[in-house]
């Protein structure tokens, strides 16, 4: 069994065209409208997080700019020590002229510190190492811690692998001065000699961490957001949760934020930007600030643009359901005419308002039920022409002359004490009507037609006796198949009142049947007198009513007519003819079981 094919989208099937172009056309615009909304979202998105990362390079730059005023000013006391005199004749000299002396200097460079240490606030404290074992601060009464030795500290290392040049460290507890340990970041610089060249000792200044962290907290980066530093080294200088960093509860990309200016990271549908900005003394400022807090009007422009979408979808699918009822609307009509013709209105045409395809159609409408009307009227003129074609066969089998003959025949056998024989022409002529009358259908089969022809036959052998014989000889495989009945006994007569009842002798008529190339061909030969090229050009003519009556024969014409008239004009009768010789006709119709 043909398996039955189904459509491909089940759920994309309408009873109206109009209905297929207007959900066409909404799920085109609905794809489109939500493509082009998605695109513009996600480029303004990124418009928007890219002016962030610009707006947060610039806080970090400017974050970056007052940690570098403070760093900028001890360099500048560390400029003043370096030009003090007091403090140069103080790390100089190894022996004093008397401890008052000694005193002296110490107080000199103390005060001065101090006086810097009330203007600045921010710093922890201000000392001098000197190579020579001295030491001054901003205390006057300092006592260093002997459990951690200044010259062992890493920025008492660095100031003295530098030469002279500032160096910066990272946050630290000091812890040099005895009871003393605060965070701070320390800014050591060696002190050179007058010649500039030996270097005399370490100057330290030491800025409180909280001014750092105060700089730090104050920049607004959002509820989340934060700012922390590391150092050239990669360590930590400041971070609002420097004690879980430490500890290890918290991580943070450093070595990422030491190789990249700016990047993004995503943590789920969490994502936060990072911005770099590198100082002048090799410290990294850092700033975190989480995307969603820092796009302040990100969700507004979601919003805007799903605002925007369902405005431009609403519109575009009202014109969609405008286009496509003014786009069906000719479909439509047609529809209609074309239910008027399914009613039997042939006289109906369709209106053509447009020159397209739709308009085409309306044009091959109108050329199709045209061509239908003509056919159907050739139609009922065929089947009037085949029912007086049946009409006229029927008269032919029904011949007075024939009938008379026969019954003649018979009143004489019977007179002769030729019972059998009355019998066996009685049978005969009661078959021969008895199929001729049956009108039950057009189409009869072979052996139907081939018992009705031996029975005429069977007949005419008894009325001419020695002068005819016949031979029957048609294959048994056919004999299941489908034939227009009184096909062969027009020709059959044809041969015995034209072609051997005049004949000398005795006269042969040979019917043959059989299949060739898919079709039906049947042979009527007899060796009676032939026909001449004209009276074969004339034989296919049908018949007057004067000549038939004349004798000139039987419905052959007409058989042919009927022939074409049921299976088409490539069937039919053709006859081969020679004058004293015989004739032999071949019927062909097409194989029908």
């Amino acid at each position: 069994m043909k398996p039955t094919l189904r459509p491909p989208l089940p759920w994309f099937q309408f009873k109206s065209i109009r209905s297929s172009i207007a959900a066409a056309f909404s799920c085109l615009i609905l794809v489109s409208v939500g493509i082009t909304s998605f695109i513009s979202y996600r480029l303004s998105a990124d418009a928007v997080e890219k002016n962030s990362q610009a707006y947060l390079s610039e806080i970090m730059k400017q974050v970056g700019a007052n940690i570098q005023s403070y760093f900028t000013n001890m360099e500048n006391i560390s400029t003043l020590a370096l030009t003090n005199k007091d403090i140069k004749y103080f790390i100089s000299n190894t022996v004093f002229i008397s401890e008052a002396d000694r005193r002296i200097y110490e107080k000199r460079i103390s005060d001065m510190f101090q006086s810097i240490l009330y203007t600045r606030k921010d710093i922890a404290s201000i000392m001098v190492f000197g190579y020579n074992g001295k030491f001054v601060s901003d205390r006057r009464s300092t006592s260093l811690n002997p459990h951690a030795r200044p010259e062992e500290q890493l920025w008492y290392k660095q100031a003295k692998q530098e030469g002279g040049k500032p160096v910066v460290s990272s946050s630290h507890v000091q812890h040099v001065i005895q009871n003393e340990y605060r965070w701070v970041v320390s800014l050591s610089r060696e002190l050179k000699s007058t010649d500039g060249i030996a270097g005399e000792g370490i100057f330290l200044v030491d800025l409180n961490l909280s001014v750092i962290s105060e700089i730090c907290s104050q920049v607004n980066l959002g509820k989340r957001g934060y700012v922390f530093i590391v150092d050239s080294g990669g360590n930590i200088v400041y971070h609002p949760q420097q004690q879980l960093i430490y500890s290890n509860l918290k991580s943070e990309l450093i070595d990422k934020a030491m190789h990249t200016d700016s990047f993004v990271t995503y943590d789920g549908d969490e994502s936060r930007i990072y911005s770099v900005h590198d100082t002048k003394f090799g410290w990294k400022i850092v700033g975190v600030a989480y995307t969603d807090e820092l796009v302040t009007n990100k969700h507004t422009i979601q919003s805007s643009f799903l605002l925007l979408a369902v405005f431009g979808l609403a519109i575009t699918l009202l014109l969609s359901f405008v286009l496509s009822h003014r786009f069906s609307k000719p479909i439509r009509n047609l529809q209609d005419k074309m239910k008027q013709v399914e009613k039997g209105n042939f006289d109906i045409r369709a209106e053509i308002e447009q020159e397209n395809e739709i308009g085409q159609l309306g044009r091959t409408f109108n050329l199709m039920v045209g061509h239908t009307k003509e056919l159907m009227s050739e139609i009922i003129k065929n089947e009037e022409t085949k029912r007086k074609s049946e009409l006229k066969v029927l008269q032919s089998q029904i011949n007075p002359h024939f009938l008379y003959n026969t019954l003649d025949s018979i009143i004489w056998m019977a007179e002769g004490k030729k019972h059998e024989e009355v019998v066996l022409m009685t049978s005969a002529l009661a078959k021969l009507f008895r199929a001729s009358i049956n009108k039950s259908d057009e189409l009869v089969p072979v052996f139907i037609e081939i018992e009705h022809i031996r029975s005429y036959l069977l007949i005419q052998k008894m009325r001419y006796k020695e002068k005819l014989d016949y031979r029957i000889d048609v294959s048994k495989d056919i004999m299941a198949c489908k034939t227009i009945k009184i096909l062969l006994q027009p020709f059959v007569e044809n041969a015995i009142y034209h072609g051997i009842k005049n004949k000398p002798g005795c006269g042969l008529i040979t019917i043959s049947g059989g299949e060739k190339d898919g079709k039906l061909v049947f042979t009527v030969e007899d060796n009676g007198l032939g026909m001449t090229p004209e009276q074969l050009r004339h034989i296919l003519v049908p018949k007057t009513g004067t000549e038939r009556g004349k004798g000139a024969g039987v419905g052959i014409a007409n058989v042919h007519e009927r022939i074409q008239l049921y299976f088409g004009t490539s069937y039919g009768v053709s006859f081969e003819s020679e004058p004293e010789k015989g004739t032999r006709v071949t019927l062909t119709i097409p194989k029908s079981e």
